[in-house]
């Protein structure tokens, strides 16, 4: 035998696994090509049944994404921003010329949930206290919702620029009684039942009469009209505004209630009883002083509810009060004993006289809409 067959066998010997590791790279490769297709498909298909569903409810125009653009000017004039993305104003494109509000979503999640939710939302709500849907545009990430446009803005900057002590008290019930409305239709008229689950003032539009809109259905969902209790798999909502019972189930089930405890605390925000001096002025004793104790310690002295500032009327006194024992009741802690919308309307269209103390809520909501969201965070005390 030659000495040099031993290591000659040897090398074919190894030259067997490196053929055979060359193969498992191309199977692998072939595995990873197969994945990433598969992805690809379902990802269409996803796309696919997402505009299936949208076409289902939404009876409307759908607008290409060069017709946002020809209706915005280019995208010329800015209405407001936001985490959600950026708000233009426009026209249609028809002949009416029709001004419009259009907002364009930022880096949308990948199945379009919020896009889905507030086209499904807003297309089947027909209601004066709800935005107008007019169209939408669904052309790949380039996602784009058309609705009226409301020549006031939102409640927000009313409040944020001290206009609520410029309004005389019956535009601001006004204003809380159509909000109590729009909801009290979402919840119990619509043709499904809607929670908004984002009621606050960035999110009530006003339109040249003052006549508030809701708006902006992103974190909505629709149920059967008989659910009494929302799955909810995590907390929605902006801190300030949300139901004790969505952060915790502690407190009770999340269900049409929570939107109630939100437009409780609006209410409240709209008459001043939030406002930053009221609340400042408390600080010196923090133990006892939280909005809302010093609420509850004028109505048990019976004292007149000024929270407008000296230049209320005697005569608006009534409505002031009205609004603030709606607004307590609407922030109750156990969402059972909060009002329906439905009670909530008959209470602020009903005299004072007929309304009673609630009682004070077991939380105490140190998170008020003018605190930032650190602070918020570090004064909850749930």
């Amino acid at each position: 035998m030659s000495p040099f067959a031993g290591p000659k066998n040897n090398s074919q010997g190894k030259l067997k696994p490196i053929l055979g590791g060359s193969s498992a790279l191309a199977a692998l490769i072939i595995v990873v090509a197969v994945v990433v297709m598969v992805r690809a498909k379902n990802a269409r298909r996803k796309r696919d049944s997402n505009y299936e569903k949208i076409e289902a409810v939404v009876m409307l125009k759908r607008y290409s994404y060069a017709d946002v653009k020809k209706m915005t000017n280019s995208f010329a004039h800015v209405l407001g921003k936001g985490g959600y993305g950026t708000v233009y104003k426009g026209k249609l494109p028809d002949s009416s010329g029709q001004d419009i509000a259009l907002k364009i979503l930022k880096d949308p999640k990948e199945n379009g949930e919020d896009f889905i939710n507030e086209l499904a939302s807003m297309s089947i709500a027909s209601h004066v206290n709800i935005v107008s849907l007019f169209g939408f545009c669904y052309e790949g990430s380039k996602r784009a919702i058309i609705y009226e446009f409301m020549p006031n803005g939102s409640l927000d900057k009313f409040i944020s620029e001290d206009m609520s002590t410029k309004m005389d008290c019956k535009t601001l019930y006004d204003i809380a009684l159509g909000v109590a409305r729009g909801l009290d239709y979402l919840h119990k008229s619509c043709v499904s039942k809607i929670v908004h689950f984002d009621i606050k003032p960035q999110n009530i539009l006003l339109d040249e009469d003052l006549c508030p809109k809701i708006s902006d259905f992103g974190l909505a969902k629709l149920c059967k009209k008989n659910d009494s209790i929302i799955s909810m798999l995590d907390a929605r909502g902006t801190v300030g505004y949300i139901a004790p019972e969505v952060f915790s189930k502690s407190y009770g089930a999340v269900s049409h209630k929570s939107d109630v405890y939100s437009y409780g605390m609006v209410v409240l925000e709209l008459i001043g009883v939030t406002s930053r001096e009221r609340a400042e002025n408390c600080r010196s004793n923090m133990s006892s002083m939280y909005f809302p104790d010093w609420i509850y310690k004028d109505l048990e002295r019976n004292e007149n509810m000024r929270v407008l500032g000296d230049h209320i009327m005697e005569e608006e006194e009534e409505i002031v009060k009205k609004m603030t024992l709606v607004g307590l009741w609407c922030i109750q802690t156990n969402p059972c004993d909060r009002p329906p919308m439905k009670k909530v309307v008959e209470m602020l269209e009903g005299g004072v006289e007929a309304l009673v103390v609630p009682p004070k809520p077991l939380l105490t909501p140190a998170i008020m809409a003018w605190e930032t969201v650190e602070e918020s965070e570090r004064l909850l005390v749930f």
